[in-house]
This record gives C-alpha cells, structure tokens and sequence, in this order.
C-alpha cells in the first residue's frame, strides 16, 4: 500500500478509499426500559472516504439503507422499520456527508458533517480513530478507523415513546453510534 508520513503520522496516500462492507460494522446502542441496552445495526450501506494531500481536508460521504436495520428480534426490527421510527417506505437511506476535519491527537481526529434522518438534516460531530494502514494478505490496500457518536433521536423526528408505570420510558432518546471499519482503494 502507499502509505506517507504526515504530521509523523503514517496516513494512506491521497485518493479515494471505498468502505469494505465485509470488514466493517455500523452500530448503534439505545437504553431499553431505563435498565438495559439493546444493540443493532445496519447491513447494508456504502461509503467512500477522500484522502486529500492534506489529510484535515479529506471528505468522506456514507448512504446507509434504512430497511436493513438489524437487532436480531423480528418484531423490533419491524416496528424500528414502521411509521413510529425509521418509515422506510418514505425515507429508504440514511445519509452523512463530512463537512471539516480536525485533528485532536496524534490518532484522534473529528469529523464534522451533515447527518439526515427521515428527510432531517443536522450537524453531527464524530470522534474518529485512525487505526492504521496495511497490505493484507492478497496485497490489497486496507486502512482502518473507529468511529463514535451519540445522538438524539428525537432531533430527527424518531420521537415514539411509550411512558412506564414505574416512571421514565421504554426507548431512550440518546443513541450511541459505532462503526468499526475497514477503507480499500476506490476500482
């Protein structure tokens, strides 16, 4: 792989890297009953990251397809599909597109970009972390981040809720997002 050193940090060269959806995972974690967590995530999506000469001017877009939201119960995902949460008939993607980068430590940088859910669009802001660059065994490219965030489900129009007779809700309004993933050059 062509790899440089920028800023003593080993960064891919500059070209355009497409998400590696076998070697990626976009996750989220919500609060269930104000006691427990319940984990999901998307199956299908796409992405691409552009890696400038200077690499705080890099891009990166992702489109993640809302019908494939996954927490391995039936019924939830068919409910988190419906009119009540994600209404994927109407809004079928999910979509983020970077705004500006900064670097916050050596490995650490934040990405800022407009995040659209159910046709609401709102800056978000992600801790990334740059995990490396590397040939894998076949000789392809491959470079790898972590990403997190938590939002506010509620901003985006997903506001059901149900109230519990012991006080509090049954679906939280914060939701962690967690994407581990793997970048390989654009074909």
């Amino acid at each position: 792989m062509s790899t440089r050193t920028w800023e003593g940090l080993t960064v891919p060269a500059a070209g355009t890297y497409t998400i590696d959806v076998a070697h990626s995972r976009i996750g989220f974690v919500v609060k269930h009953m104000m006691v427990s967590k319940v984990r999901g995530h998307f199956s299908d999506y796409s992405g691409t990251i552009t890696i400038a000469e200077n690499p705080l001017d890099s891009a990166a877009q992702l489109t993640i397809k809302t019908a494939s939201i996954d927490t391995g119960v039936a019924d939830r995902d068919g409910h988190l599909r419906g009119d009540d949460f994600l209404a994927v008939d109407k809004f079928p993607e999910i979509t983020f597109r970077s705004r500006r980068v900064t670097r916050q430590s050596d490995e650490e940088f934040t990405v800022v970009g407009d995040l659209t859910i159910r046709d609401v669009t709102k800056e978000v802001e992600l801790t990334v972390e740059y995990g490396g660059a590397g040939t894998n065994p076949w000789g392809q490219a491959v470079w790898g981040f972590s990403i997190h965030t938590e939002l506010d489900r509620e901003e985006f129009g997903l506001t059901w809720n149900q109230a519990l007779e012991t006080g509090g809700v049954l679906v939280g309004k914060k939701v962690k997002i967690e994407i581990e993933g793997e970048a390989n050059p654009a074909a």
